[in-house]
């Protein structure tokens, strides 16, 4: 194949893995746990994005019918997420399935020699997790979660750590992702963004979110 890039970046979520059954799972295992109503799967859709944490917290907003930040100071939202952490623990990887070409297409790349990175919000320790449920943690020579580093997305940190660990120019790196957030990660940090239309954008469109490509799946990655 015709090397375009030498780094490729991926979201997670939505981009490499649909996730959001299992995800819909835990949510509705600890809300149920702690007395309050399930949630849909179209919500778990929209709150997808900015790790985990937030998406519980917009459900136990949305079931208690009250604010995020009344919900994230809340006395008791600590025993929350300890028993949402055990829940989605144990549902990482019962109901996800990677999306159409994702293996293959890594494998092609990584075999021509173009550095392939995960830049992903959700927490490190449910990253993992999901990417050896997947056998996938080592097609990735870099994986950054939401809490690697003091900063996530959209903040372009976590690309400008991957251009400078492997030597390579902003403009031979790809970011490709499904959501607004992806897309203006890449574009704070200077690089291309190829978008998917198939994943979490929060009920918006990804050609509304101006990626350089939408991408119908992984297979676009190698012509």
């Amino acid at each position: 194949m015709r090397k375009s890039f030498d780094l490729i970046l991926f979201d997670l979520d939505g981009t490499l893995i649909e996730t959001a059954p299992e995800i819909a799972d835990a949510v509705n295992d600890t809300l149920a746990q702690f007395g309050l109503h399930a949630v849909t799967q179209t919500q778990v859709h929209d709150w997808i994005g900015h790790g985990t944490r937030e998406l519980l917290i917009s459900a136990l907003a949305e079931r208690r019918q009250t604010t995020t930040d009344a919900v994230r100071h809340s006395a008791d939202f600590p025993t929350i997420e300890a028993a949402f952490a055990a829940h989605y623990q144990q549902r990482c990887g019962t109901r996800s399935q990677l999306y159409p070409h994702v293996r293959e297409t890594l494998q092609v790349l990584r075999d021509a020699g173009v550095k392939l990175a995960v830049v992903t919000n959700k927490e490190g320790r449910y990253t993992q997790t999901v990417l050896d449920a997947h056998q996938m943690a080592p097609m990735f020579h870099r994986v950054i979660s939401g809490d690697t580093l003091p900063v996530k997305k959209p903040h372009p940190a976590a690309v400008l750590d991957c251009l400078d660990r492997f030597g390579v120019k902003a403009e031979r790196a790809l970011f490709v992702g499904d959501s607004s957030i992806d897309v203006a990660t890449a574009r704070n940090a200077g690089v291309a963004v190829w978008a998917l239309p198939y994943g979490y954008n929060m009920g918006e469109p990804i050609e509304a979110c101006k990626p350089d490509r939408v991408i119908a799946d992984f297979s676009a990655l190698l012509i």
